[in-house]
């Protein structure tokens, strides 16, 4: 598993440079940890797509992946409607990943840069 990094506000030149510099460890040679970055263009843009219910959700995919979202539903005791449209504002925003197997979040640490 590995570390999720939400950006706000970032200049795109940043993500640029930080797939520059993988790049360049992975040509010398060095061991390059996989690493998930999404960028949204503001803080209101983030905190739209992270509401409290959407960061309780992604806890709990995190920690029991769910095979449907109404299995996901009927864990958390939410509305079904509700919690399918959490589930594909987060894969939107690459938050969760959705595929035939179910909804899974698959790593462990969700950091936040937020630019000012």
């Amino acid at each position: 598993m590995s570390k999720l990094t939400l950006h706000s506000g970032e200049d795109v030149s940043k993500a640029a440079e930080r797939f520059i510099d993988a790049w360049e460890r992975a040509e010398r040679g060095e061991d390059v940890e996989p690493e998930t970055h999404v960028s949204f263009e503001s803080w209101a843009g983030l905190a739209a797509v992270l509401t409290p219910k959407r960061v309780d959700l992604l806890r709990h995919v995190h920690k029991h992946p769910a095979a449907t979202v109404a299995d996901l539903a009927r864990a958390l005791g939410r509305d079904y409607k509700r919690v399918r449209e959490d589930v594909e504002a987060l894969a939107d925003a690459g938050l969760i990943e959705r595929t035939a197997h179910g909804v899974r979040a698959d790593y462990n640490e969700i950091r936040t840069a937020i630019a000012l």
